[in-house]
């Protein structure tokens, strides 16, 4: 009888400490408020792991909500289903402490734009990108959800600048599947394709552009919704027919008033001010009606009260 010839079968077995990693198979996201909700949201339903950071466990829990509601809106409009729903919250972490991004390869600043002063929280911002490079290995991608913020500003104090970069999802746009990718003065070229293959695995459109304030789609967004104001104030039209001509006619999702409301007032009269501030442009003053909406305290959909009214589910009042 031949003899049995018994061989271990470990190496053949996917172990954790063989396993290779996949890139992006674990992100981090500093701030999970309205737009960093968006973006952990997104990472976990294309199946990677996700750690956001918040400043106590009040904003942990406060994150949670906002991803279950999220979620939620996919059940209610057969996107999603309550299983699915647990696999996804299961593959989100919440923490306070910037240790918790260790093992993580890409990991996006997203914290809120202004302080309550409406000072824009520069320092705040250079601030994180130092704790991540003192906890993130040098490999590590670090990233800033930004508007009119320039990365290279953010990134001025670390050791390792090439692996720096700036994203600008359009979270204010249901369902809008497109990134701008802002290489900084010293991004490296590795890490920006990187980047692109992180909006490939997302299923997001992406595109190219060059360090500025308001990139192309906050300023072509101020712009029109600027216009669109003179025209209300002269009473041409309406609110809703104004709208209705760019969802009906232009084909448009829905209309600058709507969208203006889901961005928040208080936010669009700072962008703009740092736009009138940057390029001295009368198009980029804001209009008289939306600073007379920002000191009644009218932001939108938060307040309920906007170019429209709104209930506490966000739906306009008719």
């Amino acid at each position: 009888m031949a003899e049995e010839i018994i061989e271990a079968i470990e190496r053949y077995g996917l172990s954790k400490r063989n396993r290779k990693r996949t890139l992006f198979s674990r992100i981090g996201v500093v701030g999970c408020g309205k737009e960093g909700s968006v973006i952990a949201t997104t990472a976990a339903l294309n199946g990677m792991e996700v750690v956001f950071l918040e400043i106590n466990e009040e904003g942990i829990e406060n994150a949670y909500k906002r991803i279950e509601e999220k979620l939620d809106k996919k059940i209610s409009n057969w996107g999603l289903t309550s299983n699915e729903k647990k696999v996804v919250l299961g593959k989100i972490t919440g923490t306070t402490t910037y240790e918790d991004f260790k093992g993580c390869d890409f990991v996006i600043e997203a914290i809120r734009y202004h302080d309550n002063t409406g000072v824009r929280r520069i320092a705040q911002r250079k601030e994180v990108f130092v704790e991540l490079e003192r906890v993130l290995s040098p490999t590590a991608i670090i990233a800033s959800n930004v508007s009119t913020v320039i990365v290279t500003d953010l990134a001025s104090e670390l050791e390792h600048t090439e692996r720096c970069i700036g994203l600008h999802f359009l979270s204010n746009v249901p369902d809008s599947q497109i990134i701008e990718i802002v290489p900084g003065l010293n991004t490296s070229e590795e890490t920006y394709e990187k980047v692109c293959m992180f909006a490939k695995l997302i299923k997001h459109d992406y595109i190219p552009v060059m360090e500025s304030s308001g990139l192309v789609s906050i300023r072509l967004f101020l712009i029109q919704l600027n216009e669109a104001c003179g025209i209300l104030m002269e009473g041409i039209s309406s609110v809703e027919d104004i709208d209705r001509v760019l969802t009906v006619g232009f084909g448009h999702r829905q209309g600058v008033f709507r969208t203006a409301d889901q961005m928040g007032i208080e936010k669009i009269v700072r962008l703009l001010e740092n736009l009138w501030d940057e390029y001295g442009s009368l198009k980029y003053k804001p209009s008289p009606i939306l600073l007379r909406l920002f000191r009644a305290k009218h932001f939108g959909i938060s307040t309920n009260r906007g170019f429209y009214t709104y209930d506490d589910f966000g739906n306009i009042i008719k």
